[in-house]
């Protein structure tokens, strides 16, 4: 994936921002083998969707599909989510490049939205909380952040070794 940078405007400095958390997250991915990415690691967490890296990345690509369809629908545009699959780490990065693309498609010839509808949109999340567009994508992309960093320390703390299932 490479960098795509400078997209003009407030909300192209966040699809920057987007693309990089993405393309970091996907450095972690890469050099992972079949086993490293299906071990469980975490045993004791009641979340199914943090019980390995196959598991968080699909929450990631899920996650990141909704934002994408609610800022879409913020829009006016359509949104089919798309079939995905992340059963291989191959097939994780090709998710995630497509899910980065697929989110900043939504906003091409839209770059300079006035402040007023960027930030007068109410978006309502599954949680429920209300978020305007700028506030949906900078969650979206401390969502990927996050579970970046907990990708990693399951790589790297023992406690996280992991058992094969």
């Amino acid at each position: 994936m490479k960098p795509t940078l400078r997209r003009p405007g407030p909300l192209g400095a966040m699809m920057d921002e987007l693309d990089r958390a993405v393309r970091d997250l996907v450095q972690v991915v890469a050099p992972l083998t079949q086993v490293n990415y299906d071990v469980v690691r975490d045993r004791e967490t009641t979340d199914e969707d943090c019980r390995s890296i196959r598991t968080v990345v699909n929450h990631v690509v899920r996650s990141g599909y909704g934002y994408t369809e609610r800022l879409r629908g913020a829009l006016g545009l359509p949104f089919a989510l798309p079939d995905y699959t992340v059963a291989t780490p191959l097939d994780a990065l090709h998710e995630l490049q497509t899910l980065a693309s697929t989110t900043a498609e939504t906003f091409e010839g839209r770059w300079d939205l006035p402040e007023e509808v960027v930030k007068g949109a109410r978006i309502t999340a599954r949680s429920g909380r209300i978020y305007d567009m700028e506030q949906l994508i900078e969650h979206a992309i401390v969502h990927v952040l996050r579970h970046r960093r907990q990708i990693e320390r399951f790589l790297t703390e023992s406690r996280f070794k992991g058992e094969r299932r």
